[in-house]
């Protein structure tokens, strides 16, 4: 039994159970893992001002949308200046990803499909790039073309650069997310649309991706299985059906359009599965090399961060063996 009436026990006493007690609330209530350094190379996308700049007055903003395990869960509303933030491997496989996160067309998700994907992507050789990309309804000039006009860009850009970064520019991959998974869909239907006047050397370089990842992408825009959120931001309350045409990557597929890799949750109830079917289908008929997992069960937005445990676990590897079978 400890002395309570000498300084010297009591003090030891005090610290044992504060041990004891600090021990037992650290086995009930684990620290949370400090969140790793953002990437610090970041590029420019445009050497100037995006094209159709003149009477955009937004406010880029970046938000923290917390998240229950502590990590970070960043979105930017009102992109002004589009930029691919890099994120090298210690060992490239001469290949190369370029990342979409969703976000609705209201906002571009930096965190959770952007860079720890990247991170991921990295580890397994991948030099990658993640793309932050202007919104449609923000007034640049190019309305609902102003995604795909930085998308567009930044496969060239990204190839510009292949040499110094050590990787291959005929094994450049696009990863799409939700609403990002819609522009990487349009990139890869339309990679040859002028939607923009060359501003340099690199736009002299093919935006054509060699292979796509659709991950849970909005790829309708017609009622039923549209996401009615982004086609509101893309397309206005009211779209024409000629408009609905031509952005609906399922209708604008071509025997030119790269590999892809489509994953979805049957139990996505945000973006319908319909969307990934409807692709998948497009895709046969013109015979262009494709792969569909629809997993049982997944929700909607999981990323990397919310697959252990459920099916949806198995996607990362799955896209690696996809790449390494088409080259990339």
């Amino acid at each position: 039994m400890l002395n309570r009436r000498g300084t010297l026990a009591s003090l030891t006493g005090g610290l044992l159970a504060s041990a004891v007690a600090g021990a037992a609330q650290a086995k009930a209530k684990p620290k949370t893992q400090a969140p790793p350094m953002d990437p610090t190379e970041i590029l420019s996308l445009w050497p100037g001002d995006p094209p159709g700049a003149s009477g955009v007055t937004v406010v880029e903003t970046i938000i923290e949308r917390g998240d229950p395990k502590g990590l970070r869960d960043r979105a930017v509303t009102h992109t002004r200046k589009p930029t691919l933030t890099v994120i090298r491997p210690a060992k490239p496989n001469g290949a190369a990803v370029i990342l979409m996160p969703g976000g609705g067309y209201e906002r571009v998700v930096t965190d959770k499909e952007g860079f720890e994907t990247a991170r991921w992507l990295a580890d397994h050789g991948y030099t990658c790039f993640v793309l932050l990309y202007r919104l449609p309804g923000d007034g640049w000039g190019a309305g609902p073309d102003a995604p795909l006009q930085d998308a567009q860009r930044a496969v060239r850009l990204a190839r510009s650069k292949a040499a110094a970064m050590r990787f291959d520019p005929a094994r450049v991959a696009i990863m799409g997310f939700s609403a990002g998974g819609h522009l990487a869909a349009s990139l890869t239907t339309r990679f040859d649309a002028k939607v923009y006047d060359p501003v340099d050397a690199a736009d002299d370089l093919s935006a054509r991706p060699d292979l796509s990842c659709l991950m849970y992408a909005v790829v309708s825009m017609a009622d039923g299985p549209a996401h009615g959120g982004s086609r509101k931001q893309l397309l206005g309350p009211s779209p024409t059906p000629e408009q609905i045409a031509l952005y609906s990557p399922d209708q604008t597929v071509t025997d030119r359009v790269p590999p892809v890799f489509l994953v979805h949750a049957a139990d996505d109830k945000t973006v319908p599965v319909a969307n990934s079917l409807m692709m998948f289908t497009a895709l046969k008929a013109k015979a262009v090399p494709a792969e569909l997992h629809v997993f049982e069960e997944g929700g909607h937005g999981f990323g990397m961060r919310s697959i252990t445990g459920k099916p949806v676990a198995a996607w990362p590897e799955l896209f690696a063996t996809f790449a390494k079978r088409h080259g990339v």
